[in-house]
């Protein structure tokens, strides 16, 4: 297996796991601010200080990074930060397996980014792949016994999570391939810090002018947040380690391997039922990474 499909499963499975921690957040009594802010203040010292030990354990000459690398790190910070809440907030609008698969649409949208930023494309059997993917999520994007499933916000919230998504994948393996041609793993901590810095700066200033007492409150329960934290800063090393080693429109389309893990918390640990639509959309879903896994594009 590919070291690019190792870490992008390995992310994809953490995320999953973030997102049911931040879900749980809801019930401390945290905004959706303050349970974004948690995702990136913890992680941010210690993908910091693996950036440190693994440069001293190297030993490489390290690039300088130049000012396309922080412009990438701040776009792509900027809209990571705005896509974790839009998704907090969706996921308090629909079931939890339901609002993470309409922010899948950034695989497409990633696609088509890659392509006008990075003029990274995709072959046609990969293409044809991510349409057979989409079509997973579609189905996905149905809840059980309703027909009217595109709703104006969530699909609003939905869509814009997506495109998101999207453009902070494209400017994180822009922000990596800058880095060159230090080791992949490097330069992802490298990014990964960079950019965790930043969002903690810029969140813990929109939190002090719109939401005081936030910080503290997410500071004081430390416990629950923390955990968010760190798995976010798991699933972030893995996607920007991934996006180091291969085209992002590739990664963030076997990353769609989440939406069946997301389907798996839901139903184990949710306590969610699964629908016909549900199972279809997992089964093209499947064939989709699948396909990716086996042909290792």
């Amino acid at each position: 297996m590919e070291l690019w499909i190792a870490f992008t499963i390995f992310a994809a499975a953490a995320q999953t796991l973030r997102f049911a921690l931040q879900k749980a957040l809801g019930a401390t009594g945290l905004s959706p601010g303050g349970a974004t802010f948690a995702r990136f203040l913890f992680a941010a010292p210690l993908a910091t200080g693996a950036a440190f030990v693994l440069y001293r354990q190297t030993g490489v000459a390290l690039p300088f990074p130049d000012l396309p690398f922080f412009g990438f790190v701040l776009v792509g910070g900027v809209a990571q930060i705005i896509a974790t809440e839009l998704t907090v907030r969706l996921m308090g609008l629909r079931s939890f397996a339901t609002g993470i698969a309409f922010t899948k649409t950034e695989v497409l949208q990633v696609a088509v980014a890659s392509a006008l930023i990075l003029g990274e494309t995709v072959s046609g059997p990969a293409a044809l792949s991510m349409a057979i993917g989409f079509a997973g999520l579609v189905c996905l994007s149905f809840p059980a016994g309703r027909t009217a499933a595109f709703e104006g916000r969530p699909v609003a919230f939905g869509l814009a999570a997506g495109g998101l998504f999207a453009v902070a994948a494209i400017c994180y393996r822009g922000a990596t391939l800058s880095l060159e041609p230090a080791p992949f793993l490097l330069r992802a901590l490298l990014a990964l810090a960079a950019a965790t810095v930043m969002q903690s700066v810029i969140m813990a200033v929109w939190l002090v002018l719109r939401e005081p007492g936030e910080i503290r409150r997410v500071l004081q329960g430390w416990r629950r947040t923390g955990p968010v934290g760190i798995t976010g800063l798991l699933g972030s090393l893995g996607w920007f380690a991934a996006f180091s080693l291969q085209n992002a429109a590739y990664v963030r389309a076997l990353g769609q391997v989440e939406v069946i893990f997301t389907l798996l918390f839901s139903t184990f640990y949710f306590r969610e039922k699964l629908g016909l639509r549900e199972l279809t959309g997992v089964l093209l879903v499947s064939l989709c990474v699948i396909f990716l896994v086996l042909e290792g594009v």
